[in-house]
């Protein structure tokens, strides 16, 4: 009997790589870490391509195409749950490449930044990971001193973070202003401004906006959307006229109503004066000292004057004053009567007397059964006709005379006639 500590080094070995075998585990690989170089204040934009990432998961033994597989990114700063304040990620869906956009600040000028990106096939449960080291560097000029923002209606985010729809803009933007130097500075989905998310019909965009900057002053284009009449032509929700519209209308719809025109120059500077924070120490205020075991008596009598006695020696006062308006200055029935003329009177109590006689004698009234309520006996056919009424009619309701002359009943008596002939009938 061979006991596990006594087994040789290579028994051993065996045994472990036979378990490594048994064993199915899937592991994300890691890239190597990719380097940018973004400038502060220009937009910074980079593509997480699916393609680049297929290569990246281990071959799935089941049937499907690897092509298609659903892939989604995962973003942020490493050692934190989020991307930094400037950066922003945007996927429309699991088959389309996720995008990183964003405009660095001077604050992170030298600061290389980590982030993690970690791709999730949706398919196989597999996970890639690589890193991206955002090196941010200073501009030439930085921030550009004028700076034009401009909303585009037809475009979502992820279409005009493309290279060739923004250098488009790009193009049109510099044909009209004719600056030296150009540059995006930042793009901002109208979604994050505040806007509602379109429906699905005639599609419909949710818009962007786009921030450009520029070395030299507003174009006299530009500046027509200051003009009075276009302000007041905002004023009314309708369209400006621009005469420069024409060179974007064909690609881009801009909101001339929305563009905002910014010369830093002139911008006076706001200083926030921020409190030094401190040790976190709570100053020396000596010894503490509890109160005394021995607590004063306190009277109470005061407390119960203000909250029982005064507004009960109100009620009181009020349900007086209610007493005597409501049972000592009654007007009465007399007043009443002296007030009302001679005539009515009279004629009140002679109504009031007739009423009360005709009740006493509809009580005592006892009437006898008219003869339309009897039974009718036909003498010809032998059969006993039922009477007008019924014997469960109301006796108050009964008329006082009834003849046998109003029955509605009527008997035919047959009459023999010469034979050929039909029989007739008479009516008695």
């Amino acid at each position: 009997l061979s006991l596990p500590w006594q087994k040789s080094r290579t028994e051993r070995e065996s045994e472990r790589g036979k378990k490594r075998k048994l064993l199915v585990t899937i592991l994300s690989r890691s890239h190597a870490d990719r380097n940018v170089y973004p400038s502060a204040g220009v937009l910074f934009v980079h593509v997480l391509e699916r393609e680049y990432f297929k290569g990246e998961f281990p071959p799935y033994p089941k049937s499907g195409d690897p092509s298609n597989d659903p892939i989604t990114f995962n973003t942020n700063l490493k050692g934190y749950p989020d991307r930094p304040g400037w950066l922003r990620y945007i996927q429309r869906t699991p088959h389309s490449d996720g995008v990183l956009y964003g405009s660095p600040t001077a604050e992170h000028i030298g600061k290389p930044t980590v982030i993690e990106i970690t791709a999730y096939n949706r398919r196989t449960f597999e996970t890639a990971r690589h890193n991206l080291v955002i090196n941010i560097k200073a501009a030439e000029e930085f921030p550009l001193p004028y700076q034009a923002e401009f909303y585009i209606k037809n475009m979502n985010v992820e279409e005009m973070l493309a290279s060739e729809v923004l250098g488009d803009f790009l193009g049109a933007v510099k044909n009209v202003w004719q600056p030296e130097r150009l540059n995006a500075i930042n793009i901002t989905s109208a979604l994050d401004r505040g806007g509602r998310v379109p429906l699905p019909i005639n599609n419909l965009k949710e818009g962007v906006y786009v921030m450009v900057g520029a070395d030299v002053p507003f174009s006299s284009c530009l500046r027509e959307v200051e003009s009075p009449h276009n302000q007041l032509r905002c004023s009314q929700e309708m369209e400006p006229v621009i005469s420069c519209d024409k060179k974007f209308r064909a690609q881009f719809h801009i909101d001339w109503c929305k563009i905002s025109l910014v010369d830093i120059n002139k911008v006076v500077p706001v200083y926030v004066t921020r409190p030094e924070p401190g040790t976190g120490i709570l100053p020396e205020f000596g010894e503490y000292k509890p109160p005394s075991e021995s607590l004063k008596s306190r009277d109470y009598f005061s407390d119960f004057l203000v909250t029982l006695a005064v507004p009960s020696a109100v009620a009181l006062v009020l349900f007086f004053i209610l007493g005597y308006t409501m049972c000592c200055r009654r007007e009465g029935v007399e007043k009443r009567n002296m007030q009302t003329p001679d005539i009515q009177l009279v004629h009140h109590s002679s109504i009031q007397k007739s009423t009360k006689e005709l009740r006493s004698m509809s009580k005592n009234r006892e009437i006898s059964w008219p003869l339309s309520t009897l039974p009718v006996f036909n003498p010809v056919s032998g059969e006993v006709v039922p009477p007008i009424h019924p014997d469960n009619y109301e006796t108050t309701s009964m008329p006082l005379m009834q003849t046998q002359a109003n029955l509605q009943n009527q008997i035919t008596i047959p009459q023999q006639r010469p034979s050929g002939e039909n029989l007739k009938t008479a009516v008695l």
